[in-house]
């Protein structure tokens, strides 16, 4: 069934934010987006949205997309922009200035967009990267260096890890202490099949580019 007009409207309200500043709009800052009266409004548009399925809380009660990949880096990447309004000194204090310098897309986070793929993580092994359950890991098909982090295929399972290359050998090092490194021996290493260079990852936040 298709949305009202108005649900709609202030569904539409929330991709744009969304897509400009990579998080949710705070319940006040829906409101007055959408010319509402009250924080108290939002709330009642979020839930009448999470009744149609396009919206949806998380662990911590926060209303989120249903499906992010949909909404960003997903469908039409050339829409999700970044304003850059002016320039920000790092050395001595400056006058601030406000400019329009143009727009950050998609394409300029990851000039390789046409390589990327998703996976949904599933698991805490790596959550010293602050990557955790549930969240969505953006992969490069693109070749690994020595201690990226990869998903890779092996005897017919996936994980993802940091690979490192010890002479012959294998070893997928989780970032988390409570799990055990994974050895793939020499003549092993035939059924290994790496799938992807991490890049990101995309959860209710927003977008966490990787540093590497």
């Amino acid at each position: 069934m298709a949305l009202t007009e108005k649900r709609q409207r202030f569904y539409d309200s929330l991709l744009s934010f969304f897509r400009q500043h990579l998080r949710m709009p705070t319940h006040r800052e829906a409101a007055r987006r959408n010319g509402l009266k009250s924080a108290n409004s939002s709330v009642q548009y979020h839930q009448a949205l999470a009744e149609e399925g396009l919206l949806k809380k998380d662990e911590n009660g926060n209303y989120i997309f249903s499906s992010p990949l949909d909404v960003w880096p997903g469908g039409n990447p050339d829409s999700a922009v970044i304003p850059v309004l002016g320039e920000i000194t790092a050395g001595t204090m400056q006058e601030a200035v406000e400019s329009d310098l143009g727009e950050l897309t998609f394409d300029y986070l990851f000039p390789s967009v046409d390589n990327l793929f998703a996976l949904r993580v599933k698991g805490m092994s790596m959550k010293e990267l602050d990557i955790t359950d549930g969240d969505y890991v953006l992969l490069s098909k693109t070749e690994l260096r020595n201690g990226d982090v990869g998903a890779v295929l092996y005897n017919g399972e996936t994980t993802l890890k940091k690979v490192h290359k010890e002479q012959n050998r294998l070893r997928l090092k989780p970032a988390n202490p409570e799990y055990d490194d994974i050895i793939i021996e020499p003549g092993e290493s035939e059924e290994v099949r790496i799938l992807g260079k991490y890049v990101g990852h995309l959860n209710d936040q927003g977008l966490i580019k990787s540093p590497y």
